[in-house]
């Protein structure tokens, strides 16, 4: 018995261990590099240890390294999505499933979204199977304007997601943050100015010393002190134009700021003030209609217009549904051939969720592209991934092919072609 309990236990810690770095290389593949540039016909990307090596039209094959022939297939780094609520909501309407809530938490700067993130849930599985292998997560519903520190991740399936906890801060400034400060903009704005203030204090008060006076809790101002020193970005939600000229004042009382532009449908507006000051824009794409009053100037040129500022800008604040991704990016392809419409092309379009947000994230030179030295993370379609009906065949993240099974695929095989007692007993005859 005592053997039989050790095999079992060898046998849990071996299911534990990550699956190892695969040498491979894709050859015959039409290969995406991610940086913007236009496909390479017939291209290989290598891959050892985990790592991209080489990839281009002329890659040279080291003896003994497996190849993929991939036919001309699209062959493509992983996408990266940011702003999304992946990993923190399995089942939306099942509050026990749902992390991404904590509006009766005393605390909010200070909340870590990496300790919520749940690797196994059906979101990020599906999103896997979309071809979707980094995400930066946040942010959590708190009582401020404040949703916690974000979280880079991996869509691996292992159990170790977090790529990087505590990779930047969130805050609302829109009419959702508004409500929370206490109904007015002007309440948001003094709230934030205060909550940096209370820090920047902090970190300059001997043992930690606090006035008394303060309005923040000790978590939250020290969680804001690498925001207001520059060593932790500043992710800041925000959609009218006006209150883009807001946050961009904020570095002349906080120098140090390290500040990106999430959703910025009226960024177009602005597009000289944020290109000047070099702050970079994760853009909801193609939001085109006045959902609200914040959002009276969007426009589905609102994502080409800043680009051709000279903006720095990816698409973002995808919500539960990254794998849209490609389908958001085609469409900005298509905008090029709309007249007196603005868009991106093709390479610029892939870039802008692969790429681009990566280097937003401050993670471009570890993923996002198919240079040497980047994650193994590579994505083979089964046409242009741009298009509609188009789909990931395999895909690997760190060098690791990773299984595209998940609840909706299952579901699909099930009820494709269904056998004697598939079905429920409602369809039975």
């Amino acid at each position: 018995m005592k053997r039989l309990l050790l095999c079992a236990a060898a046998l849990g810690a071996l299911a534990a261990m990550p699956a190892q770095a695969q040498n491979v290389a894709i050859i015959h593949a039409k290969l995406v590099i991610g940086d913007g540039s236009e496909p390479i016909a017939d291209g290989t990307v290598l891959v050892q240890g985990g790592k991209v090596v080489a990839a281009g039209a002329v890659v040279a094959i080291p003896a003994g390294v497996p190849t993929i022939d991939a036919g001309g297939k699209w062959v493509t780094p992983g996408l990266v999505v940011a702003v999304t609520d992946l990993g923190l909501v399995d089942v939306g309407a099942v509050d026990e499933s749902n992390d991404s809530d904590a509006d009766k938490s005393p605390f909010s700067a200070a909340l870590d979204i990496s300790a919520a993130i749940n690797p196994n849930d059906q979101p990020i599985q599906v999103s896997r199977g979309g071809g979707v292998t980094r995400a930066a997560v946040a942010p959590l519903g708190t009582n401020s304007i404040f949703g916690g520190q974000g979280a880079v991740i991996d869509l691996g399936a292992d159990s170790n997601a977090a790529t990087k906890p505590r990779a930047f801060q969130y805050v609302d400034l829109g009419e959702g943050g508004a409500r929370r400060a206490g109904g007015s903009r002007a309440a948001t704005y003094a709230s934030l100015r205060n909550a940096l203030a209370e820090a920047r204090e902090l970190s300059l008060a001997p043992a930690g010393a606090r006035r008394d006076d303060i309005l923040l809790n000790r978590p939250d101002a020290a969680a804001l002190i690498p925001v207001v020193t520059g060593q932790q970005p500043l992710y800041v939600h925000v959609e009218r134009a006006a209150d883009i000229r807001m946050v961009l004042a904020l570095k002349k009382e906080f120098p140090a700021l390290k500040l990106v532009v999430v959703g910025a449908s009226e960024g177009w507006m602005v597009a000289g003030e944020l290109a000047a000051a070099g702050v970079p824009v994760l853009a909801t794409p193609l939001t085109d209609l006045p959902n609200s009053f914040e959002q009276l100037g969007s426009t589905q040129s609102n994502v080409g217009r800043m680009k051709a500022a000279g903006v720095k800008v990816a698409l973002g604040a995808f919500g539960d549904q990254p794998r849209y991704a490609t389908q958001y990016a085609g469409n900005l392809v298509a905008l090029t051939k709309v007249p007196g419409a603005s868009g991106l092309t093709w390479g610029q379009a892939f870039a802008a969720i692969s790429s681009g947000p990566a280097e937003i994230i401050g993670m471009g030179d570890r993923f996002g592209s198919l240079r040497p030295g980047r994650a193994g993370d590579v994505v083979i379609w089964d046409g242009d991934p741009l298009e509609l009906t188009t789909g990931p065949v395999k895909v690997f993240i760190d060098g690791v092919e990773q299984p595209l099974s998940n609840h909706q695929t299952k579901l699909r095989d099930r009820y494709l072609n269904p056998a004697e007692g598939d079905l429920p007993k409602a369809y039975e005859w």
